[in-house]
């Protein structure tokens, strides 16, 4: 990867808000932090302005797919900052509620990933984003849950255990 990577400390948690379309209402002073933004450039924008591009598509739709099924999801993302530096973060998305039960927003808290985890993920991320970039999303989809199969677990069990 292109850049420098960063780290925060176990303690730390990055968390953001985001509206229904995906701009970025909300983000601690460690999101700011670690985006090398302003908060004026970060608030409105698009969240997908953090978006690395070894980032596999696939994984951003399996996210995508269950909280806008009201569902939480734990993913585990590079980042890219203002300067095209990275950082890993685990995540822990869920959406936010109106009081008729409707979607109205997104809300993550990140952690800082093992480095046990990213053993596992950084190698499947790699062959996913290969294989997206001949075959689209459903190629790496396809790389995801081939791998899921074999292990006879479900992407939540898989995830969760790293």
């Amino acid at each position: 990867m292109a850049g420098k990577e960063l780290f925060f400390n176990d303690n730390e948690f990055i968390v953001s808000k985001t509206d229904i379309g995906g701009k970025i209402t909300y983000g601690n002073e460690l999101f700011i932090a670690m985006s090398g933004y302003r908060e004026s450039e970060l608030l409105n924008a698009p969240h997908n302005i953090l978006r690395h591009p070894d980032m596999p598509a696939s994984v951003f739709k399996l996210l995508w797919s269950k909280i806008k099924e009201k569902d939480e999801i734990f993913a585990y993302v590079v980042n890219k900052t203002k300067n095209n530096d990275y950082y890993w973060v685990f995540a822990h998305v869920t959406p936010s509620f109106d009081s008729r039960g409707d979607i109205i927003g997104f809300h993550s808290v990140r952690r800082k990933p093992k480095s046990s985890a990213l053993s596992v993920i950084q190698p499947l991320y790699r062959s996913m984003l290969s294989a997206e970039k001949t075959g689209g999303i459903s190629a790496g989809e396809k790389i995801l849950f081939a791998t899921l199969d074999q292990m006879k677990v479900s992407y939540d069990e898989f995830i969760l255990s790293l």
